[in-house]
């Protein structure tokens, strides 16, 4: 009797190729003959059933034993990645179909770009194509239900190319756990605004569980609006009809049983809508002669793809008007704002699906900013237990009325509590402790714009405060600390303190330059976390230490980081550097542009500009803002500057662009030169005239006289 075994193995080893040829058992060749009989003919029947068993099962040539299946786990709600390689001939990409079954039946094919899916995976799948780290088969199924346990295969089939298939595919087997309470967890649902949206969250049995839905971790009850247009099903499923914009965010279905056993599941709701404006000023004032900023208030799902402008009825387009500009966002940008550009505007925001309508009208309203008639000191000294009275007064430059006047601590701690009284825009403290040490601010505010004046108090004897607001940059090797001064004297010295953040023990780095506000830490190692602290000291000893600030130094170009995913994805979460920076003189100030980084715009805290006077290096000013260019307006003629912009991310790395040198040329002093030249000059030509004037009146008078005499 023939071997079932060894009859099946030697079915596996023959290739479903449509070849005529007779293999035996273990191997051998059949014979044809007398001897053979009906034996060969049972045996021929047999196998060629088992190589169409086998074949029918969309094995590959060649590729039986090749493909080890892949086991994976998980929960009901979560996600799992189905990694399939896609393997070209010659590894020269072209055309491909890609098909995946569950259980011999197709659930997703993929062909001409266009992914399909079956039943109940709609909404669930995603193609991984175009991740670097997956096969170009890729899947993320997500929304994991109780349901999805079982084998799936995954084929990849060239139309165009014979054979039509190669070693692509691999096997998957998928098990589902946690599926005791929740069978059937929410999917992804994208819908326009005012349609119905519907969760599932069916659990095994609805008699003996209890279901409570929550969006964004809060409990859909405390959703007042939100909860009256929600209805949830028997099963536990919710619906919510009729859908607004503010529903978008992530539903959270949690399933709870007698035993008070818990499992939850959650999915994304993506409400779209027409651009729309969401709030609009009847009035803004702008303050002239400076930059200012008119606001379109939107709300874009999609994302916003146009925006119109209008002034007094009439379209509004900036590209046509000098000093006036499209920031990123549709807003207008005044370089230089002049009384022409008072008005009546209105905004109109487009997005794929439309426009909501104009926004109401906006009267924007020229204003001149307000001027101090009194300044405080810079600087006031006193000692503990004493008394500081500090002056201000500021008026409107149009003289209507008197601006509002205000104290505040520039370090954005508040003022002392019951020590301190305002009269008009004096401001005393009393009792003076060590906390009330530091920079005060007055503010001069009317509706265009608000003005500061500085003054610091100084306490006799008493230590620096801690520098705050650390910054940094880095390089494989070297991190750059940057940090803003608790307060300011002639006499200041920072040391740097820093170590891996996982060592005990601390290094040191005295900053020489007393006037420099930065510091770079070089010999450092690649890819590792480092924590610093900056010490403060003047003529009385050490401050504060600041608050710790940790950075990482970057991997290098061709080191692979040790800390798994994390760390392997660092180098992508950092932001690029501005692009094409330059400063350039325009009309009557000097402007400084450049262009946004291509890397990491969406983690963009803002920008940080920084100018130093050479060839001394010493920083001469710095500014913030969030928009791509700043007006400088305190250059010191007949210097030379080096200039740089940083743009800083939300996880405090920053990036600094190209140095640009900028030669300010003495423009008042040749002024006043060529003027005075020319005074001068008409000074002399006038002494001249009045001279050859009265030489010759004299002449005349004499000629007169002698004919008198005749």
């Amino acid at each position: 009797m023939i071997n079932m075994q060894q009859l099946l193995s030697t079915a596996t080893a023959v290739r479903c190729s449509g070849r005529r040829s007779a293999v035996g058992v273990g191997g051998a060749p059949l014979r044809h003959g007398p001897a053979s009989g009906g034996r060969v003919a049972h045996v021929a029947l047999l196998l060629a059933a088992v190589l169409i068993a086998v074949c029918g099962f969309g094995w590959t040539e060649g590729y039986l034993d090749d493909r080890q299946p892949v086991y994976l786990e998980a929960k009901i709600g979560s996600y799992v990645i189905l990694d399939c390689p896609v393997d070209f001939p010659q590894d020269e990409p072209i055309p491909y179909v890609l098909h995946w079954n569950k259980d011999n039946k197709p659930v997703f094919t993929l062909y001409d770009g266009v992914l399909n899916a079956y039943e109940t995976f709609i909404g669930r799948v995603t193609l991984l194509n175009n991740d670097i780290l997956y096969g170009k088969a890729s899947l993320n199924l997500t929304s994991i239900r109780e349901s999805d346990n079982g084998w799936y295969e995954c084929k990849v089939i060239f139309p165009n190319r014979v054979p039509n298939k190669r070693n692509n595919g691999t096997w998957f087997h998928i098990s589902v756990l946690g599926g005791t309470l929740l069978r059937i967890p929410p999917v992804n649902q994208t819908v326009l605004e005012g349609d119905p949206a519907f969760f599932h969250c069916v659990v095994q049995n609805p008699e003996t569980m209890f279901v409570e839905w929550y969006k964004d971790n809060v409990s859909l009850l405390e959703y007042y609006d939100l909860a009256h247009r929600s209805m949830m099903g028997p099963d536990g499923s919710l619906t919510i009809n009729p859908t607004q914009m503010s529903d978008l965010g992530f539903f959270t279905c949690e399933v709870r049983n007698s035993a008070n056993d818990t499992q939850s599941a959650s999915a994304y709701l993506n409400v779209q809508y027409k651009a729309k404006v969401v709030y609009a000023p009847k009035e803004v004032y702008i303050p002239f002669g400076e930059s200012a900023v008119l606001n379109c208030h939107f709300r874009s799902n999609p994302p916003l793809k146009n925006l119109r402008w209008e002034k007094d009825g009439f379209l509004f387009d900036p590209y046509n008007v000098q000093g006036v500009f499209y920031n990123r966002n549709g807003s207008l940008q005044f370089d230089k704002v002049d009384d022409s550009h008072a008005g009546r505007y209105s905004c109109t925001p487009y997005n794929d699906l439309g426009t909501d309508g104009p926004s109401p009208i906006i009267n924007v309203i020229v204003q001149r900013p307000p001027f101090f008639t009194i300044k405080p000191k810079l600087v006031y000294v006193t000692k503990m237990g004493g008394t500081v009275q500090m002056h201000c007064d500021a008026r409107d430059r149009d003289g209507y009325h008197i601006p509002q006047i205000t104290w505040i601590k520039k370090d954005g701690s508040l003022l002392p509590y019951g020590r301190f009284s305002v009269n008009g825009g004096n401001i005393t403290i009393e009792d003076i402790v060590e906390s009330d040490r530091g920079i005060y601010g007055c503010q001069a505010t009317n509706e265009a714009a608000t003005v500061t004046a500085d003054a610091e108090i100084m306490i006799e004897n008493v230590s620096p405060r801690a520098p705050y607001n650390l910054t940094g940059n880095s390089t494989d090797t070297s991190i750059t600390i940057r940090w803003a001064p608790g307060y300011i004297r002639q006499y200041l010295e920072y040391i740097i303190w820093y170590r891996l953040a996982e060592a005990p023990e601390w290094r040191t780095l005295k900053v020489n330059d007393k006037h420099v506000l930065e510091a770079t830490i070089t010999n450092l190692q690649p890819a590792r976390e480092y924590e610093f602290m900056v010490l403060c000291q003047d003529n009385y000893g050490d401050g504060m230490f600041s608050k710790a600030f940790r950075y990482f130094t970057k991997p290098t170009e061709f080191e692979q980081p040790e800390n798994g995913l994390q760390d392997a994805l660092l180098q992508f979460s950092q932001i690029g550097s501005p692009r094409n920076f330059y400063v350039r003189k325009e009309q009557d100030n000097f402007v400084a542009r450049w262009e946004p980084p291509e890397l990491g715009l969406d983690q963009l805290r803002f920008y940080i500009l920084r100018w130093w006077i050479e060839p001394q290096h010493k920083l001469h000013g710095s500014a913030e803002t969030s928009e791509t260019h700043y007006i400088l307006e305190q250059l010191d003629e007949d210097e030379l500057y080096t200039f740089q912009v940083f743009a800083l991310s939300t996880t405090n790395y920053t990036s600094g662009s190209n140095e640009y040198e900028l030669y300010v040329y003495p423009y008042r002093r040749v002024k006043v030169m060529t003027v005075s030249g020319v005074l001068i000059l008409l000074f002399c030509l006038a002494v001249i005239s009045t001279l050859l004037y009265m030489k010759r009146k004299r002449i005349r008078q004499l000629r007169e006289a002698e004919n008198m005499k005749i």
